[in-house]
């Protein structure tokens, strides 16, 4: 199973990049990532050095402390956040839980959702297709709710119902397509070849 660590050496760099990558629109100081993380307050500082060197992360003063938090701009800020998304949290177990979910075709995650942006009620966070052991599912969301406090809108449709939507232009099915999105399970031309030529990916 890939993990985030096969492409990144530095253990503490991953550990940060999941905390910031978790915390978008927070602003973090050493002693926070330290705890968070479990690592030596040393180790922390030397790789938020490096890390604010090559433009992955921002620093800002506030009194006396330094403040660091994820620089959105990065170049490769969305590729990165595509890697933790299936790397860690809600992607990471319906990867590492695959077999046990049954046959799923697809499993995406809504933009706003990786990004931790407010979401509306009724937007959903997660849609998965295929034949999915819904118990299974459920363990899943529930961990990741608890683990992030925030409730996680999802939907399920067999193949045959995607198809059957999306030829009918089901505007439930439109709406959530028409969004930014992270491909979890399967690739995003299949997911195309089954919808329209227009739909975005993260």
């Amino acid at each position: 199973m890939a993990q985030l660590k096969d492409f990144i050496i530095s253990r503490v760099r991953v550990k940060l990049l999941k905390i910031f990558y978790d915390n978008p629109q927070e602003m973090l100081y050493v002693r926070q990532l330290t705890r968070i993380a479990d690592e030596e307050i040393n180790a922390v500082r030397r790789e938020l050095d490096r890390m604010d060197k090559c433009g992955l992360i921002k620093k800002e003063k506030r009194g006396n402390r330094l403040y660091y938090f994820i620089n959105q701009s990065y170049d490769f800020y969305e590729d990165l956040l595509s890697l933790v998304a299936k790397s860690t949290g809600v992607g990471l177990n319906l990867r590492e839980n695959r077999k046990k979910l049954g046959k799923v075709k697809f499993a995406l995650l809504s933009g706003k959702f990786v990004r931790r942006k407010d979401r509306l009620s009724d937007e959903v966070d997660l849609l998965l297709v295929g034949d999915v052991v819904m118990p299974e599912l459920n363990l899943i969301v529930l961990k990741e709710q608890t683990r992030l406090k925030t409730e996680i809108n999802y939907t399920v449709m067999t193949e045959a119902e995607f198809m059957f939507r999306k030829s009918r232009r089901d505007p439930f099915l439109l709406a959530i397509l028409s969004k930014s999105r992270i491909m979890i399970i399967g690739d995003e031309e299949g997911l195309v070849d089954r919808t329209t030529k227009e739909e975005p990916s993260v």
